[in-house]
């Protein structure tokens, strides 16, 4: 369903249909677990208070009286017929304020936002970010089944964002609490990924065994190496994690890339600047020659510069094709950034020395 303003206040106005009062449709709340089977249906309560589509006025205004148990007074009422299928919602200011001789149907409110049960987490997580919405009904084929409540919705975002921390540190989340967990356990969750991000680094050792001739005749370069790589891969995690959260928000996606692209690139050369400067400064305070200080100083705005274009381009291609950007974010992408600035730092050094020979 579009989202419009009426769908955002009324999601807004249901946060306080979230209360513990029972009625004939209320049962056990369901235990709240990290989820296996990451759906709505593992979130949602059937804690709600439903009337039916024929009722008066006067006689709803009387039910919620009587249902009232404690301090907690719902904001949202929901409208079903015999069969459960839901009709609308009855925001209870409404209630209040309307005449006793008119009935559920001509006051309630039938533009609303639902979800169904079997969605994943991360679409609903989604679309809650992006709409503000802190209550939610649960529909299965038109039927109300359940009511995504605050403390549902936080439950949600918090698993949600614990996948994302966890996978963004290149390990594999966790289900049960960290002081629950086994060391084997652990082991297994991390050691792939690290075996993964082992072969994918070896290659640098051979960037560096392909251009020994070189460190050989200018020893004074192997100092900056783990400045120059250093850099590049602080500078891509920086982009990653701001990107992987925006697209996480809903707020970027591929179609957005050429403006991500222009605000990263333009970002990256000031920042470029700065660290080439930086660079320069601590060559020439090591004491080593104008042309290895020059070597320095261009490489780190080149590798600052290639470091935005790989962080910006990739987690959206990622997501296009169906992989969690977070999982390949921060460390595969600083890992592929060590090598390939390693052979930007040798071929800048080869034409630099080539000119002061």
């Amino acid at each position: 369903m579009k989202f419009t303003p009426q769908h955002k206040m009324d999601a807004a106005l249901m946060a306080g249909a979230s209360l513990n009062t029972p009625n004939n449709h209320s049962i056990q709340e369901q235990h709240h677990r990290l989820k296996d089977d990451a759906i709505v249906s593992a979130y949602m309560s059937q804690n709600y208070i439903s009337v039916s589509v024929a009722d008066s006025v006067e006689h709803v205004k009387a039910q919620l009286v009587n249902d009232l148990k404690d301090e907690l007074i719902p904001t949202y009422l929901y409208v079903v017929d015999k069969d459960n299928y839901l009709n609308g919602i009855l925001p209870v200011k409404s209630l209040l304020l309307a005449d006793n001789g008119l009935f559920v149907s001509d006051i309630m409110r039938q533009t609303f936002f639902s979800v169904s049960p079997e969605q994943s987490r991360h679409d609903v997580y989604q679309l809650i970010s992006q709409s503000g919405l802190d209550s939610v009904p649960v529909m299965h084929f038109g039927k109300l089944v359940g009511v995504l409540r605050p403390q549902d919705i936080a439950d949600l975002i918090e698993d949600e964002n614990t996948l994302d921390a966890q996978m963004q540190g290149a390990t594999s989340p966790l289900e049960q609490p960290y002081l629950e967990t086994s060391p084997v356990t652990l082991w297994r969750k991390r050691v792939v990924w690290l075996l993964m991000l082992f072969i994918a680094e070896a290659y640098t050792s051979t960037v560096l065994h392909a251009f020994e001739d070189r460190l050989e005749a200018a020893i004074s370069l192997a100092f900056f190496i783990p400045l120059l790589i250093g850099t590049g891969g602080n500078s891509g995690t920086q982009i990653t994690s701001t990107l992987v959260r925006a697209m996480a928000l809903g707020e970027v996606s591929l179609r957005n890339v050429w403006s991500v692209l222009r605000k990263e690139i333009t970002t990256s050369i000031m920042v470029a600047l700065t660290m080439g400067i930086a660079g320069f400064i601590r060559a020439w305070t090591l004491g080593v020659g104008m042309e290895v200080m020059i070597v320095v100083g261009l490489t780190l705005i080149s590798i600052t510069v290639w470091s935005a274009i790989v962080s910006s381009i990739i987690p959206m291609v990622l997501k296009r094709i169906g992989v969690d950007p977070a999982v390949v974010s921060a460390p595969f992408i600083a890992t592929f950034i060590d090598g390939t600035g390693l052979i930007i730092y040798f071929e800048i050094a080869s034409h630099t020395m080539s000119v002061f020979a």
